[in-house]
């Protein structure tokens, strides 16, 4: 078994990555290897993301672009876990509703996110619903997932324990599911979050009129690569501090329940 990194090591190394890919990225340009209009530099594109947090571009400025994609994907994300953590709950609980569930949510998950786009289209148009719609779908199938296998694997005899004790099946999901599966639904929130940050992208390239994605469509319309990548550079780093808060949320609860990370 491998031993586990220090905390000084995690970092060095996570640097010695960022900095050779940063290499790379900068010598390709410069170097001539790849068009400087096809694949600017880190400095210029570093320099037109503070051009675009100051002046509009295709009709707001990259934080309000942020701004627009965040709220639709905590729209779309929430929903998701508020309709998907129940159902997984009630799955893992009631057999006959999994039975009756099961194939139709089995089906229906492997349909990808971006596949729901003409139909969100024709249902919604270019308004916030259609990329809230592609979240969801993005977002859905791990918050069921997680906390249907949350509710199978609480221990045996707390359930035997709560069903002497005349338990009904409300307050057994309440007060024993719930609880006990919750590691296992917060790993799935962090698994649902990025397929939903991933889906709202894809969503906005298509159907929205705001956002990071539509920004991207409308520079790629004038050759702008600068802030198409300006643009990726900001998805990145938005995803990637989401990731961080809930793998930060994750390993505070299995902590607090001491299980090994």
């Amino acid at each position: 078994m491998q031993r586990r990194l220090s905390f000084v090591e995690t970092v060095v190394y996570g640097f010695i990555g960022l900095v050779a890919f940063l290499g790379i990225w900068y010598l390709l340009p410069a170097t001539g290897l790849v068009p400087q209009q096809f694949l600017p530099g880190p400095v210029t594109v570093v320099e037109r993301i503070v051009t675009l947090t100051m002046q509009p571009f295709a009709g707001a400025t990259l934080p309000a672009h942020i701004a627009y994609s965040f709220s639709r994907f905590i729209s779309g994300f929430l929903l998701a876990a508020l309709i998907g953590i129940p159902l997984g709950l009630i799955m893992g609980w009631f057999r006959v509703v999994d039975e009756i569930v099961a194939p139709i949510f089995d089906g229906l998950r492997f349909i990808a996110p971006i596949a729901w786009v003409p139909f969100a289209a024709l249902w919604f148009g270019t308004g916030v619903g259609g990329p809230i719609m592609i979240i969801f779908a993005g977002a859905f199938p791990p918050c069921v997932i997680n906390a249907y296998r949350g509710a199978k694997q609480v221990d045996p005899q707390l359930i035997e324990a709560a069903e002497m004790l005349g338990t009904g099946h409300l307050r057994m999901m309440k007060d024993i599911l719930l609880p006990a599966s919750v590691p296992s639904i917060v790993a799935g929130l962090r698994v649902a979050a990025g397929l939903g940050w991933q889906s709202l992208v894809g969503a906005e390239l298509i159907v929205a009129s705001t956002g990071v994605g539509f920004m991207m469509v409308q520079a790629q319309a004038n050759v702008a690569t600068s802030t198409v990548m300006s643009g990726m550079v900001a998805i990145g780093i938005v995803g990637l501090i989401i990731d961080i808060l809930l793998r930060r949320g994750e390993a505070v609860i299995r902590r607090r329940r001491g299980l090994a990370e």
